[in-house]
């Protein structure tokens, strides 16, 4: 096997069913940038919206499409249940129980880790964690860069049998751990992967809910991973062209969906890196659909204009 490896987590995609409070609850409350306003390319009349660190940095990027009115999801077997994100210390966590509670969010502190629900349901967590990856926080005037949120430390799955990917995680994707738990670290970054015993209940996917978590590879590695997990039985997609990024996706043995996601071009393609996330971006391919798919979409304000005219 050769010494490929991915750079953690990449991006993870969610849905919402109410852009406007998802908006507010990410970049308000929680103090990430909104880097790219677009559509899903799969369904351009939806929107697709990033938000992450200062820059659009891979490992900080949570996106969501919207289905305006989707129903509440809820996770279960093959489906991401919890995202963590990483913050530098204990008095980070103060800061965050003191400011999710003025905001009504119940809270749950179990140490170094703070858990809570996004509006719709989502289950969240920080924690403090000890690293010499960098840190990929966004500015906002009411956050200190101290206490910011400082990109993705991982996420947890619902599986019925761990033992049924282990082979495929260590040996195809080059996740190092286990039996439950594994680490994707490549040369500059690292994320962790773990699973938890799937509920009776089976999983809905809805508002509230993880799509799929995507894994970042270097661009000059992204074809070869696609015929390593050809070779694996895994079924990828073809390289699609996602023009901010290229993309694979595939499902690993417990039926979680997986991407691996290439390290750029990044957002700053077709925007100014200062006004990232304020208008509309549709990649070349879907210019023309301007015109009939912004009718369509939830009205949206700037978060950051708004925050200034506040």
């Amino acid at each position: 096997m050769s010494e490929m490896k991915l750079e953690g987590i990449h991006h993870i995609t969610a849905i919402t069913g109410d852009a406007p409070r998802n908006l507010d609850f990410y970049t308000r409350v929680l103090g990430l940038r909104l880097v790219k306003k677009t559509v899903n390319q799969d369904d351009p009349t939806v929107y697709h919206l990033f938000y992450a660190d200062e820059v659009g940095s891979a490992g900080s990027d949570l996106t969501f499409f919207e289905y305006p009115s989707a129903i509440r999801g809820r996770a279960g077997a093959g489906m991401v249940h919890r995202i963590t994100w990483r913050v530098a210390s204990p008095e980070a966590l103060d800061f965050w129980t003191e400011r999710l509670g003025a905001e009504g969010v119940e809270i749950e502190r179990d140490g170094s880790r703070l858990r809570f629900r996004d509006p719709e349901g989502m289950d969240l967590e920080l924690a403090v964690v000890e690293t010499e990856d960098e840190s990929l926080i966004a500015d906002h005037p009411e956050i200190p860069g101290a206490f910011a949120l400082q990109g993705f430390d991982g996420v947890r799955a619902y599986s019925t049998s761990p033992e049924r990917s282990r082979t495929f995680l260590e040996e195809t994707l080059g996740f190092a751990g286990g039996p439950e738990s594994w680490e994707a670290r490549g040369d500059r970054r690292g994320s962790f992967y773990a699973y938890d015993a799937a509920p009776a209940e089976r999983g809905i996917p809805g508002a509230g809910t993880v799509h799929h978590v995507a894994w970042a590879s270097p661009m000059d590695e992204h074809e070869a991973w696609q015929r390593r997990v050809a070779e694996a039985g895994a079924h990828p997609t073809p390289i699609i062209d996602r023009f901010y990024f290229k993309s694979i996706y595939f499902r690993e043995p417990s039926g979680v969906l997986f991407e691996i996601a290439t390290l750029g071009p990044g957002f700053a393609t077709d925007e100014p890196l200062e006004h990232l996330g304020e208008r509309l971006s549709l990649p070349p391919a879907f210019e023309h659909l301007r015109a009939q798919v912004e009718p369509l979409l939830t009205p949206l304000p700037d978060p950051r204009t708004a925050r200034v005219g506040s």
